[in-house]
């Protein structure tokens, strides 16, 4: 077992103790944000023919080689086409056909010209109409061609991509109605502690109500997750082994919190070492020094410190990368930027250090982080006002105001590069 270690040293043990889940079929709506087990591929050429790319005339480029303000070149519409229609007969010499965006291209012309740079000669620029072109066009112009963006039988998304709503638009075209997908993992959210309440209750006296499993499971819900809040566990080593040996069997990932210091009833470490493989106590960051990790029954069991901020800092930091990681994602550290500090920031704990902060730009376009003024990791506030922590590193150093300390940006997905 590993006592103090660092947080990338944390982290680390624990994405080696998770797997990426297996693959599971979905409605290609409900793929949007989720990594691809598997190649997919397009089953006919995208696009299965050439078409305009905006609302012209179809003509010969070679027809409008000379043309020019002082000699326009005149043509005759003979045809109009529209999208979703068709047009297969000649196309005579001096003759154009007006074009729709997205009508297919006659065979017979090769280029497009936008209709906004076309003069109506007689008519009203429909069929029977003489139109005149007072520039040349290259050829193939304002055409999109046929398989452009993919051939039949192509990778379109490749395995251990992650399918964004535009890409789930490309294979909606390219035929794709369901998607192999990783699974999202299934975690039990306990929180422990003979004090808590459910949220529907008014607190009795020395009683408080349970928040903890609430933020947690919406933070495994924003990693991909699925969670459920299992009941509270009161404060005993029989009735935390007894949950916890249920929920390994139901569940991907088992998240504690509470219980997990040194006190006469913290027992998170004492029942995963009595029911598994006890990995991990103690990470050298501040909140959240206790952190108890380990395998039971081939489940990782994370049990993260009672005290709000300590809790969901730990679970940002480790619990969110394995969670990711089981879904087929390989990015794991969310973004960082670089800002100047708005105020001094001491430091008396040698331990790194991350401070709950709000980042903002200042009239320069700098980033400027403010920390909260509270600090404590008993307190959920400071973080719903925040959208960033930042980091102190470890030692005794403080920061000055204006200094540049590096920021993890709380709302910003991993894959994001700034």
């Amino acid at each position: 077992m590993l006592e103090m270690v660092s947080v990338e040293e944390a982290r680390d043990l624990v994405l080696s103790h998770v797997e990426t889940l297996p693959a599971e079929t979905v409605p290609v709506l409900d793929a949007a944000g989720r990594v691809a087990a598997a190649d997919l591929k397009s089953d006919i050429d995208i696009s299965p023919f050439a078409h305009s790319a905006m609302d012209g005339f179809a003509v010969r480029a070679a027809e409008l080689v000379d043309a020019s303000p002082e000699s326009p070149v005149e043509l005759d519409v003979i045809a109009e086409v529209a999208a979703g229609d068709t047009f297969d007969g000649p196309i005579q010499d001096g003759q154009c056909v007006r074009i729709m965006t997205g009508a297919p291209i006659p065979d017979a012309v090769d280029s497009v010209v936008k209709y906004e740079i076309v003069s109506v000669v007689t008519g009203d620029g429909k069929p029977g109409s003489r139109v005149a072109f007072v520039e040349p066009t290259k050829l193939r112009s304002n055409v999109r061609e046929a398989g452009e963006e993919a051939k039949a039988n192509e990778v379109v998304v490749e395995r251990g991509e992650v399918i964004n709503p535009a890409g789930v638009g490309f294979l909606a075209g390219c035929g794709v109605v369901e998607a192999p997908v990783h699974q999202r993992p299934r975690v039990a959210i306990i929180s422990i502690g003979s004090e808590l309440v459910d949220p529907s209750e008014v607190p009795a006296a020395g009683k408080i109500r349970n928040s903890n499993s609430y933020a947690l499971a919406a933070s495994a819900r924003a990693a991909g997750a699925k969670p459920v809040v299992l009941p509270i566990v009161e404060d005993t080593q029989e009735a935390l082994a007894a949950a916890i040996s249920a929920a390994v069997r139901d569940f991907d990932f088992v998240v504690t919190s509470g219980g997990a210091s040194n006190g006469d009833f913290d027992f998170i470490k004492p029942v995963v070492e009595e029911l598994g493989d006890l990995l991990m106590t103690t990470v050298n960051m501040r909140p959240g020094k206790a952190q108890t990790f380990g395998v039971v029954n081939g489940t990782p069991v994370f049990g993260l410190p009672g005290n709000p901020a300590a809790a969901y800092v730990g679970f940002e930091m480790l619990i969110r990368p394995a969670l990711r990681k089981m879904q087929g994602y390989t990015c794991f550290e969310r973004p960082s930027v670089m800002a100047k500090l708005a105020r001094d920031a001491k430091k008396r704990d040698p331990r790194r250090i991350f401070l709950r902060s709000t980042l903002s730009k200042n009239e320069s376009g700098e980033y400027v982080v403010e920390p909260a003024r509270n600090q404590s990791s008993g307190l959920f506030g400071p973080l719903q006002k925040s959208n960033c922590m930042v980091v102190l590193p470890e030692g005794l150093e403080g920061r000055t105001e204006g200094s540049l300390v590096r920021c993890i940006l709380l709302d910003v997905n991993e894959e994001i590069c700034l």
